[in-house]
């Protein structure tokens, strides 16, 4: 016997799946119209679901923004460039994306990078300097952080 793979699943089922889904973590709208298109839903359930989940505050962008800048911060160390490119990929507006990089403080911002700039040089093994300094320098420009910080960093340790 053999199942079928495509099952159909009704608009009740979605929601509630969708409502899990967006509960679990903070989801933007993107995350939330690629997981509805692996449901393979009409485009009037679709936007039946998305309203239903603003409505009742499950899909709120501007939160998501917020934790997002804060959690990748915080846990991964990125900078602010790499915080912006990553919610412009998730097509988060402007608006929100200035919203959300006020959730980093100046003070733990500046804090943040050189701690991470003086962790990260210290594990450097190279002997060569203009190798190590080369690393350094792609390791935080990797992580979003901005080019004049970085450099000066870089002229500071070496």
């Amino acid at each position: 016997m053999y199942k079928n793979s495509i099952t159909s699943i009704t608009v009740a089922e979605a929601l509630r799946k969708m409502e899990h889904y967006c509960a679990y973590q903070e989801r933007c709208h993107k995350d939330v119209e690629d997981k509805l298109r692996t449901m393979r839903l009409i485009p009037e359930a679709k936007e039946k679901i998305i309203l239903h989940l603003l409505d009742h505050n499950f899909l709120n962008e501007e939160r998501f923004a917020k934790a997002f800048a804060r959690g990748k911060f915080n846990i991964k160390k990125w900078g602010k460039q790499r915080i912006v490119r990553e919610l412009k990929f998730r097509n988060i507006s402007p608006y929100n994306v200035k919203t959300a990089l006020k959730e980093i403080s100046e003070k733990d911002y500046f804090e943040t990078f050189h701690k991470l700039a003086e962790k990260k040089y210290s594990t450097l093994t190279e002997h060569d300097k203009n190798k190590k300094r080369k690393k350094l320098v792609d390791y935080l420009l990797y992580r979003g952080w901005e080019t004049t910080l970085v450099y000066e960093k870089a002229n500071e340790l070496f």
